[in-house]
Formats: C-alpha cells, sequence, structure tokens
C-alpha cells in the first residue's frame, strides 16, 4: 500500500490494458492518476510506463463499461466520468474487418473503429475504387443465414476455406490519405467503357495501391456463378416477413464499429442500401458498376424481389453474356456503343445516370414549351369482386399529371366519366409480350386505401409512351419533363429484350452449348424445367443482347432490375398506431407503402414530397410522420430498431440534395442532421 503522503491524497489507481500485438508483452498497467489529468497525459503516462519503441499514434482508450472511446485528449477524467472502477483499453482505433462485397467476394482490410460508420464506409469504398460512399453501409448478416450456413459446414466432412483478399496493407485516411490514382476523377478514363478491365493508361497506377490489377478484376469483373447446390444451400426468403429479416441488421451510420460491438476480424456485409444510384460513368465506375449489378443479380437468384418467367429468362440470359470473354469488339464498335446509347441507357436505369464520351445533351427548352398530352383508345379493366373483370373501350385523355377518359372521342370536349390524379400513385407492369399483352396497374390512393384501375394498350409503342407517362406523372412530373423520352426509349428497350425469336443457331443443338442453367435463374424454375429447356428458353433470350458489351450489358441488367415492381423497396414488420394487427412497411427513394402482411397487397402509398416533418419519440420507440393534407401516421418498428427506419427516410432526403454540380466532398453534418435523431 502506498501512503497519501507520497501520491498526495487527490491520487487514485486506475487499471488500465494494452491490446498488445505481441502476445508475450504484459497487457495490464496500474497507475496512480488524478481527476484533473487529461486524457493526453494519460497516454502519455501510459507509454513512459510500457516502455517499448513502436508508434502508438493509432491507439485511443476504450471504455468498456460505457462502450464508447474517449477521444477528446484535452478532457480530464473528471470530465469524462472516469474512476477508479473503470476498465479502459489502450487499443489501436484501425482493425480488420472482413467485408463479404455484393459479389459475395470477401475482402479483408484495416478499417476505423473509432470513427462513426458513415465515415468508416467512405473510407473503406476510397479503397475499393468505389465512388459515392454515402450510397452503401455496413449490414449484419440475418440470424437465419447464420444458422442455414453453421448447418451447412455441420453436415460438410471437408472444412470449408474461404478465399479472402487481403488488403490490410490498404493506406488509411487517419495517416496517408488513400491512393488517388484511381479513385479521383480526371480527364483520363481509368476503366475501359466497354470491358470493364482497367485502361492501359492507368495500369502503372497500381504500382503504388493496394489494388493490383489482378485485384481490381477480382472488384470489377463477373465470375462464372456458383453450382446449384451452393445456391441451394444459401437463406432464400419466402415471405414477406422474411425479407423483413434481411434488413434488421443495418448499422447506426451516427455510430463507430466498436460502440455496435462489432469485434476485430469480425464479418459484415458491404452492400449498396440506398437505391439512387447516381452519377454512375463506366470510366470511372468499373467496380461501382459490378458490385450494384452483383447485388441485383443475388436479389434475383435468391428471390429476395420477385419477377416473372419472362423477366427471369431475361436476367438469365444476361448473366450467360456477362462471364464470357468471347466477344472482341473493334474499336469503332466499341465507340459506336458508346456514343449512340448515352440517352437510353440513361433512362433505361432511371436514376442511374450513365454519362459516356460523345452522348446528346438534353434540350434545355423541353421544360418551358407548352406541356404535351397523349390522347387514345385504350381499354379499361375494372376488378369486380362479385363478377368477371370489366372491360371497356374509352377514349383517354393524360394531360399533366391526371387521365381523363369519355365515352369516344367525340364526346371529349364535354366533361369525362372520370380523371383519376396520378400523383403519389403506384404504377405496376402488366406485360406479357409473347402473349401480346400490354397493362399498365395503377394503384391510386384514396381516403380508405388504394383504388385500382387497369388500362390496356393496342402495341409496344402506345404502351410505352403511356407507361412513361403515368411514371413520371407518379412522381408529379409531366412529359415536357426532359426524362419523358429517355423513359420511352428505356421501356421500348426492355420490351424489345422480351421480344425474342427464336433463332436456328440456337434450337438446333442446345445440348452442344457448354452451360449450366441452373446458375443462371433461381430454384423455383430449377425445379419447373429441365436443364435442356431452360438452356434453350435462355438461349432464346440471348439473342438480343449477344452483341453487347460486358459493361453493357451489367448496365442492361441493372435497367431491368429497376423495371421490377418490387425495386428498391426495403420492408419492415411495424405496427400503426391505433392498428390491431402488423403491417408491412415498405421504404423505397421516394415514398412509404403500407402494405397487408397476409395478402402482400399495398394499402397505402406516402410520397415523401409530400412530407412536412418526421420524428421518433425515443422513449416509446415510435416514429411519427406528418404529411400535407392534414396526414399523419405513426408506427413502431417490430422486425428492428426504429432507428433504422428513421435513418432510411432521413438518408433518401440526403441523397435527394446531390447534384452533379457539387464537388465530390460529402455535406456530412447534413447527412447526420437529417438521419441521426436525437436519442
Amino acid at each position: 500500500m502506498s501512503s497519501s503522503t507520497e501520491y498526495g491524497s487527490h491520487t487514485w489507481e486506475l487499471l488500465l490494458t494494452v491490446d498488445h500485438q505481441d502476445q508475450d508483452e504484459k497487457k495490464e498497467f496500474l497507475l496512480q492518476v488524478t481527476g484533473d489529468l487529461h486524457i493526453g497525459g494519460l497516454m502519455l503516462k501510459l507509454v513512459e510506463k510500457i516502455n517499448k519503441a513502436q508508434d502508438w499514434s493509432d491507439y485511443a482508450f476504450w471504455w468498456e463499461q460505457k462502450k464508447c472511446w474517449l477521444l477528446k485528449t484535452h478532457w480530464t477524467l473528471d470530465k469524462c466520468g472516469v474512476q477508479a472502477d473503470a476498465k479502459l483499453c489502450f487499443t489501436p482505433q484501425h482493425k480488420a474487418l472482413r467485408l463479404r462485397l455484393p459479389n459475395m467476394k470477401t475482402v479483408k482490410l484495416k478499417v476505423s473503429f473509432s470513427t462513426v460508420v458513415f465515415k468508416a464506409v467512405s473510407d473503406i469504398c476510397k479503397i475499393l475504387n468505389i465512388r459515392r460512399p454515402e450510397e452503401l453501409s455496413l449490414l449484419k448478416p440475418s440470424g437465419d443465414t447464420l444458422k442455414k450456413k453453421k448447418k451447412k459446414d455441420k453436415n460438410s466432412k471437408e472444412p470449408v476455406t474461404e478465399d479472402i483478399l487481403n488488403l490490410c496493407n490498404a493506406p488509411v485516411s487517419s495517416g496517408l490519405p488513400a491512393n488517388p490514382g484511381l479513385y479521383s476523377k480526371t480527364m483520363t478514363p481509368i476503366y475501359d467503357p466497354a470491358s470493364g478491365s482497367p485502361a492501359s493508361s492507368t495500369i502503372t497506377w497500381f504500382s503504388d495501391s493496394s489494388l493490383t490489377e489482378q485485384n481490381c478484376s477480382i472488384l470489377a469483373l463477373s465470375y462464372p456463378n456458383c453450382s446449384p447446390e451452393m445456391l441451394a444451400e444459401m437463406y432464400q426468403p419466402r415471405t414477406l416477413a422474411d425479407k423483413a429479416k434481411l434488413n434488421a441488421g443495418w448499422l447506426d451510420s451516427s455510430r463507430s464499429l466498436m460502440e455496435q460491438g462489432i469485434l476485430e476480424d469480425d464479418q459484415l456485409l458491404l452492400r449498396f442500401k440506398y437505391y439512387t444510384f447516381f452519377d454512375l460513368n463506366p470510366k470511372y465506375d468499373a467496380v461501382r458498376i459490378n458490385q450494384i449489378y452483383e447485388q441485383a443479380r443475388w436479389a434475383i437468384l435468391l428471390e429476395e424481389i420477385d419477377c416473372t418467367e419472362e423477366e427471369m429468362l431475361i436476367f438469365a440470359a444476361i448473366q450467360a453474356r456477362t462471364p464470357s470473354h468471347k466477344l472482341s469488339l473493334s474499336s469503332e464498335a466499341q465507340d459506336f456503343t458508346c456514343e449512340s446509347e448515352v440517352d437510353e441507357v440513361e433512362a433505361a436505369l432511371s436514376n442511374l445516370e450513365v454519362t459516356l464520351e460523345g452522348g446528346n445533351t438534353s434540350n434545355i427548352l423541353e421544360d418551358i414549351t407548352d406541356i404535351p398530352k397523349l390522347a387514345d383508345t385504350l381499354r379499361l379493366v375494372r376488378p369486380r369482386k362479385l363478377s368477371l373483370k370489366a372491360i371497356k373501350a374509352y377514349w383517354f385523355i393524360f394531360r399533366d399529371t391526371s387521365i381523363s377518359y369519355f365515352k369516344n372521342k367525340e364526346s371529349a370536349q364535354g366533361e369525362p366519366i372520370e380523371k383519376l390524379n396520378l400523383k403519389g400513385c403506384e404504377v405496376v407492369p402488366d406485360v406479357n409480350v409473347a402473349a401480346k399483352k400490354f397493362g399498365i396497374k395503377l394503384l391510386i390512393p384514396v381516403a380508405d386505401g388504394m383504388n385500382e384501375v387497369y388500362l390496356r394498350c393496342d402495341n409496344e409503342d402506345q404502351y410505352a409512351r403511356w407507361m412513361a407517362a403515368c411514371v413520371l406523372a407518379s412522381k408529379g412530373k409531366t412529359m415536357a419533363d426532359s426524362s419523358y423520352q429517355p423513359e420511352v426509349q428505356k421501356i421500348l428497350s426492355f420490351l424489345q429484350m422480351k421480344n425474342w425469336t427464336m433463332s436456328s443457331q440456337a434450337t438446333s443443338e442446345p445440348e452442344n452449348v457448354d452451360m449450366k442453367p441452373e446458375c443462371f435463374v433461381s430454384l423455383r424454375y430449377t425445379k419447373k424445367y429441365k436443364s435442356k429447356q431452360l438452356t434453350a428458353r435462355i438461349l432464346e433470350a440471348h439473342q438480343n443482347i449477344s452483341q453487347m458489351s460486358l459493361v453493357e450489358a451489367k448496365l442492361r441488367f441493372i435497367q431491368a432490375w429497376q423495371s421490377l415492381p418490387e425495386f428498391g423497396l426495403s420492408y419492415y414488420i411495424v405496427r400503426f398506431k391505433g392498428s390491431k394487427k402488423d403491417d408491412v412497411l415498405g421504404v423505397s427513394y421516394n415514398r412509404l407503402i403500407r402494405i397487408d402482411m397476409a395478402t402482400g397487397d399495398p394499402i397505402t402509398t406516402w410520397r415523401f414530397s409530400n412530407m412536412k416533418q418526421w420524428n421518433v419519440n425515443w422513449e416509446i420507440r415510435q416514429v411519427a410522420i406528418e404529411f400535407d393534407q392534414n396526414v399523419s401516421i405513426a408506427f413502431t418498428c417490430l422486425s428492428a430498431d426504429c432507428k433504422i427506419i428513421h435513418e432510411y427516410i432521413g438518408g433518401y432526403i440526403f441523397l435527394s440534395t446531390r447534384s452533379k454540380d457539387q464537388n465530390e466532398t460529402l455535406d456530412e453534418e447534413l447527412f447526420h442532421k437529417l438521419t441521426g435523431g436525437q436519442e
């Protein structure tokens, strides 16, 4: 025991643990401290006590009981609330973390465990050469996924060894900045716009980066699919409740990894959380495009998103194209693709704005001229509960964001039979190209739910024009908007992919084609068709996309993914205030949808554009949102923490503020203001 006269009556003992990499080193040190000693002084005393020459600059104190970092080195122990019973660990802030990427490859890299997740993800994306890091986040694997994997490992006789790409030597933001060569937006293309491989002029840049040319290819190029057996072992959600579990593990962007219980060498999923892919450019975004494509591909294969059989075959045909390197396009052909497809791809990818060299600029005058209208004969289908659907032809006029219909063309000067305001409605394609069925399903919000209306068009051109007008009107835009014509072209392009014809070459000997069709479709279709049947049908669809470059094929896949009715919806199980049963809440980039859990039918849609404010009552964990016209909702989240939904809403609103005029820097303060909440 030390006497009080030796150290002073106001001193006390503090036991500190040091996280040494060397197991033989002493782990615990007892220091005599005072309450007015600041954190920086405590670090200095500890390092002097350790008496080992090494770089301690990355070390900081982690307070185990409070689950927080003591990073403000000028604060005193008293101000921090540190007393003799505190367990402080002196540990590196950057630790190894295993990340499973969307393409199912695992990378191991050093990540800051002390900065907020938003900043950590930004640093990760710099290392991986992924622009727009605000679109991604980190996700804990769901419990069901882990259970299935453990069961698989238990049944396996041989130990499973995972091929991990080690990037632990990559520079981190707290020390040297990440290598700017491949990440900065320069005038020189970084990737070949057609193949996605590193451009020859930039390969020399890899010498200074942790991403060698080979490693970059692992991230930017696609490889053959996994085996059907491996696909069968992976977790596949069957219900909306299952899909809700997939979104329960998003980490809080406003807190650090350590604060959320993540430990060194843990595995997390790096995923695109927000489905608004901004400023995609094949010359700079080969890794980003490939990872979006892979996330879409696995969502299709594991049936995380529903699609029709016709659409599944389209996805299979494009997948069969992407791993193939047999087609060699001439430089002229590549240039043609890059120049002529700009507007089409830009529209086809909806919010994916693909800027390729030589693209045509939009006519600025389009937005200020008279608003055009559509007038045509369409068939109106109204579902009836006690009888067959009533189908009747009417004269339809589409003006502004509304559809009016009349008995015939001659009566169009008078009052319409009904006028439908499409602002805020749900627009769902109802198309079967083979059967010449071109339908548009409209779910129009009314006081007590959604009013269902079906429109039937006669041909592809008519469908594309009316569908594009409906999609824009649902967002509050008219046909005068510059995105109308590209939207029409996008729809026609997608229909063209569906409208395949069987060539004699494809049908003659499908068994001679080296293809495992089970790798390109979900298990449902593997069970429904024999291998030869699937091969033949995939080859049918392949005829329309066989001449595409690798990057264009991926963009087409993303386009088709975006065209699915459920695209971009993240599901959560909630209980609305005043309701006696659970519902599913779908969160999208521009709206919230209340969905009946039993039937899967949408009940009500609320647009972010009509939202006045939202907040969280942290005591009862209830999210409350106010909309225009005195509409307000409140709900508690049952399948995840309410902070996740709060962050989703704020995150999408933050992403809507981006513009091409801004530089690459992010307004991190605004993001946290919109997403952080006040707990």
